[in-house]
């Protein structure tokens, strides 16, 4: 019976430390709080980075001969579109991809093609984090369908070739820094995702030539987004970060971005940087792409992932 006052104290605790708990949530500041109820939500879901990219891009080879099987929607402006697009491709935008996303009523797996395949990446992260999984980039986007769109050849350049803010020495060690300063006034992850993937639309496409980076990388939090064998192998701008296997939510690795400089991802092509680009700047960085990644910078040094010329397949008009 002496035994009995040790569940009723118990029970008189449990109030206090709920309310001592509420207390200490509620002195959470409000970007801590927007910020991680927005990244729990996009990790419970499957929207980490890795869950994102993977399977996210197609060459033209691959759809040429079954156009039929995808919904392909072409987000250049609507003179390009005019001038010539993939046959059976409907118009589209970057701010207005999501709705016009609504018309596949087939539920085809969609197709984002662009000029070079950098602006559809802002759009497959936007499809992907709204109800649309299976949404890829046309690789190297309508370059590499004809000729006559090609973008692609005149970018690819040797700019880092011998540049002084161009190095083989070790990358800059990671760092950790706060959550970006942002709040939203909804309170529910599904909401603020649905807030921060409209800004980043309204927001337009972010990125950068190689050659304005390399006259002041020191602007710049620069990331390289390559395996270390080929940062080794092929260098990268001074004072660069390799933020790679861990840039997950998962890992907590978006901690070793700086919130308050201008994060560069930059890559092979600069497809993969964009579809980041995005990522991040849904987060609430302020991010941007390296547009054609080493192709732009070391071209002729690369042995893979290398631009090779458009395929010149038919196009429809009007």
């Amino acid at each position: 019976m002496k035994k009995r006052w040790f569940p009723l104290l118990i029970m008189a605790l449990v109030p206090m430390v709920i309310f001592i708990s509420c207390k200490d949530d509620d002195s959470s500041s409000p970007e801590e709080t927007s910020f991680e109820t927005l990244t729990m939500y996009m990790a419970a879901n499957d929207m980490d980075l890795d869950d994102i990219l993977t399977s996210w891009n197609i060459v033209a080879a691959n759809i040429v001969d079954n156009l039929d099987d995808y919904y392909i929607m072409d987000i250049r402006t609507a003179e390009k579109y005019a001038a010539g697009h993939i046959p059976g491709a409907v118009h589209s935008s970057l701010g207005t991809v999501l709705t016009d996303a609504a018309a596949n009523t087939d539920g085809l797996p969609i197709i984002i093609a662009c000029d070079t395949g950098h602006v559809a990446g802002h759009a497959v992260l936007a499809l992907r984090l709204s109800g649309y999984p299976d949404a890829m980039v046309l690789k190297f986007g309508m370059s590499s369908w004809h000729s006559d769109f090609d973008l692609w050849t005149a970018n690819c350049a040797n700019a880092a070739v011998g540049h002084a803010n161009w190095t083989t020495d070790a990358v800059v060690p990671a760092e950790d820094f706060d959550y970006p300063d942002w709040s939203s006034t909804a309170t529910d992850g599904a909401e603020i995702l649905a807030e921060r993937v409209a800004a980043m639309l309204e927001g337009g496409f972010k990125g950068v030539t190689g050659a304005t980076v390399l006259e002041t990388p020191g602007d710049y939090f620069l990331n390289n987004y390559l395996a270390q064998s080929d940062v080794d192998r092929y260098g990268h701008f001074v004072d660069t970060y390799r933020i790679y296997e861990d840039l997950t939510l998962d890992a907590d690795g978006f901690m070793h971005l700086d919130p308050s400089e201008t994060v560069v991802t930059y890559c092979w092509t600069g497809h993969t940087a964009a579809v980041i680009t995005a990522y991040l700047t849904v987060l609430g960085y302020d991010a941007t792409c390296l547009k054609y990644g080493l192709n732009s910078l070391i071209y002729d040094e690369l042995e893979g992932n290398t631009w090779t010329g458009p395929a010149d397949y038919e196009y429809e008009t009007g």
